[in-house]
């Protein structure tokens, strides 16, 4: 009976029609325009030198949208092995930088002592070589003095070459960047206590997140950051450099493997075009002060290779921190992810998110700041 209360079924419906019109129209203008939270651009710019070529046969997926493909995390240790390639699964290296991870992965990992839900933290090795202790140096320069004076005697059917291998001296400590913290700790003892005085120290967070409220104080005790422990890691120091990581991680994905080595040596040409100074040694303990307020001040930079982080099939994948030093720059104290970089691209990466502070959104996975808030576009 109600159908006909305002007229014919026809007039009815068309009364209908009219209000939903409204109502949608309604919505529409009620969103309100939200700017993205950095700078950006939509395309790359075109190349105005030569570059590389990509290596062919490379099945990288093209039709996906990548925003957004980034995996939310709160903190990336990245260590210094010196090396430009691992196992698939870096942890099982057979060597001290695989020990490193296993140690880190039990505190930090699912089931870990550590471990935290809301403060996610990416393991990943890097090609940057460790800063060597004194300790280690004097150890390897024993070991040296020892070996010009007599060669070991080879076991029975044993190559020589392997024997002296096998007496080289053990592993020193660790090196590791933090980020988005922007900080270096040169000297990471790889023993288990103090392994976990370094998480404590400097990797957990100062804050918890609200869900953790329910927690007794002694719950949330075992899982908040105690910085006091920083001391006991002598050099640590903040980042002052821009960082360049390309993922060039073989053992795990023959794109990366190949891809990544022509985007790093790409990098570090058209860096030094721009005059950016790079650095190649491993990086020092308890760096200068760098005056950066003169007038065009830009920052050093480093170009490694690193590990998986997810998204082979978007390659090359490649993660630019900018330190907070350089504050003239909008992406200061900010780490982009970029996907489906070409050495086509690297120019306009470099002239247009490292030096100009601007997100290109066509290659744009996903970003963080030094807050640990997820940047989307």
């Amino acid at each position: 009976m109600s159908l006909f209360r305002y007229g014919t079924r026809r007039s009815a419906h068309l009364f209908s029609v009219r209000q939903c019109q409204q109502r949608c129209y309604a919505s529409r203008i009620d969103i309100p325009f939200a700017p993205p939270p950095v700078p950006v651009i939509e395309k790359c710019p075109i190349p105005t030198c030569p570059c590389a070529s990509a290596p062919e046969g490379l099945d990288i997926e093209r039709e996906q949208n990548i925003n957004g493909s980034m995996a939310a995390y709160a903190e990336q240790i990245l260590l210094c092995t010196g090396r430009s390639d691992w196992n698939s699964r870096i942890e099982t290296d057979e060597n001290a930088d695989g020990a490193m991870l296993r140690q880190l992965k039990s505190f930090l990992g699912p089931g870990g002592k550590f471990s935290d839900p809301y403060h996610n933290v990416m393991l990943t090795n890097s090609s940057f070589p460790p800063t060597e202790s004194p300790t280690h140096q004097n150890e390897r320069s024993s070991q040296k003095a020892s070996t010009s004076r007599s060669i070991p005697a080879a076991k029975p059917g044993k190559d020589p070459d392997v024997a002296q291998e096998q007496d080289a001296p053990p592993a020193g400590p660790a090196s590791a960047f933090l980020l988005p913290s922007f900080q270096y700790i040169p000297t990471i003892p790889t023993e288990s206590s103090s392994v976990e005085a370094f998480c404590k120290g400097f990797v957990l967070p100062a804050q918890l997140h609200q869900s953790h409220e329910k927690l007794s104080r002694e719950q949330q005790n075992v899982i908040k950051r105690k910085p006091e422990l920083q001391r006991r890691f002598v050099g640590a120091r903040k980042v002052d450099e821009i960082l360049v990581l390309i993922c060039g991680h073989g053992g795990r994905d023959e794109r990366c493997g190949k891809l990544g080595p022509i985007l790093q040596q790409e990098f570090e040409d058209k860096l030094q075009r721009q005059n950016i100074p790079l650095l190649h040694d491993a990086p020092v303990a308890e760096a200068e002060e760098v005056n950066t307020e003169v007038e065009g001040y830009v920052p050093t930079a480093r170009v490694g290779l690193i590990s998986h982080i997810g998204g082979h099939k978007w390659a090359g994948n490649v993660i630019i921190y900018v330190p907070p030093s350089f504050a003239g720059n909008p992406l200061a104290g900010k780490g982009i992810w970029y996907g489906r970089v070409g050495p086509e691209h690297v120019e306009g990466i470099v002239s247009k998110t490292i030096l100009d502070g601007k997100v290109i959104k066509e290659l744009f996975r996903g970003g963080i700041d030094q807050d640990r808030g997820i940047i989307r576009l």
